[in-house]
């Protein structure tokens, strides 16, 4: 929030893929508490990369997730961190300093928001749902299947919703905001986090296809169960094989 509509450094790591000194600045003193606390657990970072030794404990941290609503004042963006164990996510915490909203899980404890639990929505049909879904920064090479896909949801869903930050959209769809999510092309910092948040909130996910969900795999179809088999029917419906 220190530089929140003061940014003056702005990389571009593409066309249209941002990265500004926040996000720098964020990841350095989140590493450098991480380090100081478990000086030989590993940390995936999204700036910094791979870096620690060979551990049973990965911290996989995204600085600041919606760099370009970050770096526009547009007030969606958030930090999250979450801790791997053995190949599983055992924690995730993600915080929205705007609002001053803290999402947190621990793996077979629930989820919450700012200590209160959170559920997911109700929502049975696909027609009544509220759903969110983002574009990756390859987009405009692959605007094909992105679209015919956004289109096909959008012509189901009661309205769909593109608000820039995947671990949010994962938040809010725990919390019962949105009713389901998808996305293609995300990193493991997008999803650790806000993917136990989820699903210890009782929602589901899964790949596009049906097959388990897995952090290191650039899919996801996010629900709060009741709309998981309708969502994988609009996913099956698209005829772009590339989508896959």
């Amino acid at each position: 929030m220190e530089y929140y509509g003061k940014v003056k450094a702005i990389e571009h790591k593409g066309d249209i893929d941002l990265v500004t000194e926040a996000d720098h600045e964020s990841e350095r003193r989140i590493v450098s508490m991480i380090k100081d606390a478990y000086p030989h657990h590993r940390i995936l970072a999204e700036e910094s990369g791979d870096s620690g030794d060979a551990s049973s404990y990965t911290w996989i941290v995204d600085p600041l997730d919606g760099t370009t609503n970050y770096a526009h004042g547009y007030p969606c963006f958030c930090v999250s961190i979450a801790i791997e164990y053995e190949g599983n996510v055992i924690h995730g915490v993600i915080y929205d300093p705007v609002r001053k909203e803290l999402f947190t899980a621990e793996k077979g404890n629930g989820a919450y928001l700012n200590g209160t639990p959170i559920n997911v929505s109700s929502t049975q049909e696909l027609n009544n749902s509220l759903l969110c879904t983002g574009f990756p920064y390859d987009v405009r090479e692959d605007m094909g299947s992105n679209m015919h896909l956004f289109r096909s949801f959008l012509m189901q869903a009661q309205a769909v919703r593109r608000d820039g930050s995947a671990a949010l959209d994962l938040c809010y769809t725990a919390a019962g905001r949105f009713d389901g999510f998808w996305e293609q092309k995300l990193h493991p910092w997008d999803v650790a986090a806000g993917s136990l948040i989820l699903s210890e909130a009782g929602g589901e996910l899964s790949r596009y296809q049906g097959g388990p969900f897995s952090i290191y795999i650039p899919e996801i179809i996010a629900s709060n169960g009741l709309l998981h088999k309708q969502m994988l029917a609009v996913v099956s419906s698209v005829s772009d094989k590339s989508l896959y």
